[in-house]
């Protein structure tokens, strides 16, 4: 067909380029769940605690986190939603993110993502009110 690439060789290397950056966050990530899936973060000695909880006892936004995300790989949702649920929302849409992504990048199309004022102000605000409820004695269902 006139006008068509129909010589794969072209085209394969400039994909597989393409797809070098989302291939290389991917295998960072899968090696980081990789290491607390292996590594316990319930056995004590692992990790170093949290400051703001081990000053204030407060429980910060991050707090329960590492558990969830071995919960996650042994395949335990609710147990990462009780350590952690901003964490599991958060790893879900990554997956979501990083999937659109290669999408786009392999119909060839700019991967974007331009995420306004009111998108950032709103996730700010849930973050602080997910925060704010885990340490009220109403949110005791929200501890790691």
């Amino acid at each position: 067909m006139p006008g068509v690439n129909t010589d794969r060789r072209k085209t394969t290397p400039a994909l597989a380029a393409r797809l070098a950056v989302p291939a290389g966050l991917l295998a960072a990530v899968a090696g980081a769940f990789a290491y607390v899936g292996a590594v316990d973060p319930n056995e004590p000695g692992h990790y170093p605690a949290c400051p703001l909880l081990t000053y204030t006892g407060l429980y910060c936004p991050g707090c329960g986190g590492l558990r969830s995300a071995h919960a996650l790989v042994h395949g335990d949702v609710l147990t990462a939603l009780r350590d952690n649920a901003f964490a599991v929302l958060a790893v879900a849409g990554f997956a979501v993110l990083w999937t659109v992504w290669v999408v786009r990048t392999v119909r060839g199309r700019p991967a974007r993502l331009d995420p306004g004022p009111v998108h950032l102000w709103t996730l700010g605000a849930l973050l602080l009110v997910f925060t704010v409820v885990r340490n009220l004695p109403v949110g005791g269902w929200l501890h790691p």
